[in-house]
């Protein structure tokens, strides 16, 4: 791998002792050779303040475009389609805010790239019937980053595995500092240590950060009149009333399309698959968000903005307005979703069942994404894309 700081690949990915991969343990530099050593040590404390950007200008608009992971190119479109200056500021001022950058401090990625702009977009379900602790926002099952190229011709929404083996970093509590599956990290230290895991990982610089009360979703569906998502096997929910999922395009109301992308115990691929139909369910609410039915009816639309308001969380600096004025034109079409490569399941040196970094195709995407190349890595891993 070069020297050259801006081509290294994820910096984080925790090593598991090689024990033999027939029982599924991770075998150390089994894929592309070994990686750079783990970051830890505590880079990030209360108090601190942002590096400031590349050349000390900033970034466009562009960048507000962060809901677009979560439903918000829908968002921003329609918002747009209302043109009224007061009511889309109304929005954004209802919008829950989290100080999500303030306590980073110290050695964070380089902004390589002007005009591009990368989001942490997680999902947390405090409702979810799997959760028995009812964790409310200890627990996010879902995590994606998501870039926006600085020609705003897509929206590239890569899907990381809960269950990914990393490093997880200290922070200026004391949390963290060991091996663990990266959603750890939000249950230890919340959003800034989630936020520095995953640079430590990736090697990308977060730009914003957006949470997604995925139990809200249920209310964002239903304000839409429901939703069309194909299912690819017939399947019996785990969780009452016990619904069929039939397979084939089904037209889900709230509680049924949120039924269906939490399950995962009886799909062949377990969490690969759960991942896999909550892109789908993203991209079927902004569909719907964006047809003729919803932005031609003003009590629909009004009714989809503001359930959307209620089911999100964003940083103190993200704009709506900017998002809605400038940026209305990009649809579900827009939108290339991934996976972070990965090499399958594999065991941790506890034993538990865990996701195990592809760290040399890995580092390739994530050095693509860093330097605003995200198009090469699709037209040459052409399979990846979901």
């Amino acid at each position: 791998m070069s020297d050259d700081p801006r081509l290294r690949g994820p910096r984080g990915s925790a090593r598991v002792p090689s024990s033999g991969r027939a029982s599924g343990t991770y075998r150390s530099g089994q894929v592309g050779g070994p990686p750079p050593p783990p970051t830890r040590g505590t880079a990030y404390g209360r108090g601190g303040q942002r590096p400031p950007r590349k050349g000390g200008g900033v970034k466009p608009r562009w960048g507000r475009i962060a809901l677009v992971a979560g439903l918000v190119l829908s968002l921003a479109a329609a918002a747009a389609g209302i043109g009224i200056y007061s009511y889309a500021n109304g929005l954004n001022d209802d919008m829950s805010r989290v100080d999500a950058f303030a306590a980073l401090v110290g050695d964070r990625p380089v902004d390589e790239v002007d005009g591009d702009m990368n989001v942490l977009v997680v999902g947390s379900d405090s409702r979810d019937p799997d959760n028995p602790t009812g964790g409310g926002n200890a627990r996010t099952d879902t995590i994606m980053m998501l870039h926006i190229p600085s020609d705003h011709s897509k929206a590239y929404i890569v899907s990381i595995p809960r269950d990914l083996y990393v490093s997880v970093p200290t922070d200026a509590q004391g949390n963290g500092g060991e091996d663990a599956k990266i959603n750890a990290a939000f249950a230890w230290g919340g959003v800034p240590l989630l936020i520095s895991t995953v640079e430590n990982y990736t090697n990308v610089r977060i730009d914003h950060f957006v949470e997604i009360d995925f139990a809200g979703l249920k209310d964002v569906v239903d304000a839409l009149g429901g939703v069309d998502m194909k299912v690819d096997d017939t399947i019996e929910s785990i969780h009452k009333p016990y619904r069929t999922f039939e397979k084939g395009m089904n037209h889900f109301n709230g509680a049924e399309a949120l039924d269906y992308v939490r399950q995962r115990y009886q799909l062949p691929k377990g969490d690969f698959d759960r991942m896999k139909n909550q892109q789908k369910l993203i991209k079927a609410i902004m569909n719907q968000a964006t047809s003729a039915g919803v932005m031609t009816d003003p009590g629909k639309l009004d009714a989809f903005l503001q359930t959307v308001i209620k089911a999100v969380t964003v940083d103190e600096n993200f704009s709506l307005l900017d998002v809605a004025i400038q940026f209305r034109g990009l649809g579900a079409e827009n939108l290339v979703f991934l996976t972070s490569p990965n090499t399958g399941t594999g065991q941790s040196p506890s034993g538990e069942s865990i996701v195990v970094s592809d760290d040399a195709l890995a580092g390739d995407l994530y050095m693509k994404m860093r330097l605003d190349s995200m198009a090469d890595w699709v037209a040459a891993n052409p399979d990846a894309v979901k």
